[in-house]
């Protein structure tokens, strides 16, 4: 680990304070040394969103050009071989520095933010994407940041631009629409207990959704492996099942939301330039803040455009329902 990268350390006898007061400090520092990192918070401030009213829910559209990069990202095998790897830390940029998190993992600040604190957290080594040998990290991720920021994972096949490089990102609690929309009234429902963890599925949200909840950080790992082992049977796959996972802690209780998914990108984003809609979902899109980085996108796509995309890249309900019988 490069020193000169480092403002701080978080472990568990390293560091007193709160990761979510580092990574405040870290943000506050990195907008007065990093140019680049403070032109884009500045932009964040000024930009549009809109709301959409769907069938039974809501989502909210945000025009973002800075992810344009991220959303039109090619992560195509040979092209992820032929660029650089800018999560790797000899390609950070020189002003970019970090908190060392457990001796394991850099975490760093997003240079085009979505929300009003975003963070990258990176693995050391440069390895795949992957969730199954990681998800303890993540829930430990959520505690840790507990109960100021929400912690998200996108899969190599589905929403994440360094698909080579394991990492995370983290944004304030709540930030994202489904956070609070599946405490509201009729929106989750009670299906199975493995191991002391509540398995939900949620409902009228236009896309199928499991919810994980539970104290223990063990048996959610084993709950977890159990789903990810019942989506490999049910998608037909021996790589990682596509999906996207949002992860939070609230006194002791986490939460993890799984977006199972059978396709990336959907047809309107393959269509010829001038008919094209660059959405590309990944987590925080899966979670109803969708982000256009086009303009024309931002001001023509209404509801239907989106219930489309959600139905198109989300699993059927019944491949869900094969999926909770086999956990």
């Amino acid at each position: 680990m490069q020193s000169e990268r480092l403002i701080a350390h978080y472990g568990p006898a390293q560091n007193p304070s709160t990761l979510s007061q580092l990574a405040r400090d870290l943000l506050a520092q990195q907008k007065t040394a990093w140019p680049q990192l403070a032109a884009g918070y500045r932009t964040l401030e000024t930009l549009q969103v809109r709301e959409l009213q769907c069938e039974g829910f809501s989502v909210r559209l945000q025009f973002n050009p800075q992810r344009v990069v991220s959303t039109g990202a090619n992560v195509e095998a040979q092209a992820i071989q032929a660029r650089p790897c800018f999560l790797c830390q000899e390609n950070l940029p020189e002003p970019q520095k970090g908190i060392l998190y457990r001796d394991a993992f850099l975490l760093l600040c997003n240079p085009a933010p979505i929300f009003p604190q975003h963070y990258t957290i990176s693995h050391l080594q440069h390895r795949p994407q992957a969730l199954a040998e990681h998800f303890e990290t993540l829930l430990q991720l959520a505690k840790d940041f507990s109960p100021h920021f929400s912690v998200f994972y996108n899969g190599p096949k589905c929403g994440a631009s360094a698909p080579d490089h394991l990492h995370f990102q983290a944004c304030p609690a709540n930030a994202i629409p489904i956070a609070s929309q599946i405490h509201e009234p009729g929106r989750r429902m009670l299906v199975k207990n493995v191991l002391g963890v509540a398995i939900h599925k949620t409902q009228k949200l236009g896309r199928e959704i499991l919810l994980l909840t539970g104290c223990d950080a063990e048996a959610l790992v084993l709950a977890f492996l159990r789903a990810i082992a019942a989506m490999r049977e049910v998608m037909l796959g021996p790589d990682e099942p596509m999906m996207n996972v949002i992860c939070s802690c609230e006194e002791e209780l986490y939460q993890a939301l799984i977006f199972p998914r059978r396709r990336h990108r959907p047809a309107v984003y393959f269509r010829e330039p001038g008919e094209r809609i660059l959405i590309s979902p990944a987590s925080v899109d899966m979670g109803g803040l969708i982000i256009t980085p086009i303009e024309k996108d931002f001001l023509a796509v209404e509801a239907q455009v989106i219930e489309n995309i959600y139905q198109e890249v989300s699993l059927t309900p019944e491949a869900t329902r094969q999926i909770i019988a086999r956990i």
